[in-house]
């Protein structure tokens, strides 16, 4: 059981830093993270929607509801989702 994380120390180191955020039905959102409620409520800023890998727009400012959530990772800056989809095709392609 040495891979389990405390979430609250978690996502207050990843406070201001990017982050990508999938949902349970396959959106992800990749955006900074501004802040954490006690039921771990997500408010994101300058925030891009992907569905599958694909980019979508824009959001700015949102607010995401934590019972939605899949999963939490931090997010190279300079990395854009685009880019780690191309990296999985490659992948397949071998």
């Amino acid at each position: 059981m040495s891979g389990l994380v405390n979430p609250k120390p978690f996502l207050q180191d990843l406070s201001g830093k990017p982050i990508i955020v999938k949902l349970k039905w396959g959106h992800e959102y990749k955006g900074y993270l501004v802040s954490v409620d006690k039921y771990m409520n997500l408010q994101l800023a300058s925030t891009e929607e992907y569905l599958q890998g694909e980019f979508k727009g824009t959001l700015g400012e949102i607010l995401i509801r934590c019972n939605n959530v899949l999963y939490i990772r931090g997010a190279p800056e300079d990395v854009d989702m685009d880019d780690n989809q191309d990296d999985k095709d490659k992948d397949k392609s071998r």
